[in-house]
């Protein structure tokens, strides 16, 4: 099986997406692909990810290095259950944040209570 040699993410889709696994390419933008399983979606993306550097060769884009783009994006996606989106979103309303910046704060209290074991 040959492997993407680019930082990659794969999330699990749910029964309207898929369903199915999503894999994506922080360095690559626009470069996704997905399978029924996990090791499909690493397979395809690994094509993907192929075509897409051939692609930006060909016509001279600019073909970043191997975690350049995770380093300088700061984002990250993730999918909660909806009765824990339910939670988040009370609180955001309650505090008078969004959700991203309640989110943020609970990731950083978390590391801090941890690091600090």
């Amino acid at each position: 099986m040959t492997t993407p040699t680019y930082p990659f993410e794969i999330i699990s889709l749910n029964a309207e997406e898929g369903p199915g696994f999503l894999i994506t390419f922080p360095d690559l933008p626009g470069c996704m692909s997905d399978g029924a399983t996990i090791e499909e979606a690493v397979q395809n993306g690994a094509d993907a990810e192929k075509a897409w550097l051939q692609a930006t060769g060909k016509w001279g884009g600019k073909v970043p290095a191997p975690g350049e783009g995770a380093r300088k994006s700061g984002e990250f996606r993730t999918r909660v259950p909806a009765s824990l989106h339910s939670r988040l979103a009370a609180r955001a309303k309650q505090e008078g944040v969004s959700m991203n910046t309640l989110a943020v704060a609970l990731l950083a209290e978390g590391l801090g209570r941890r690091e600090a074991r």
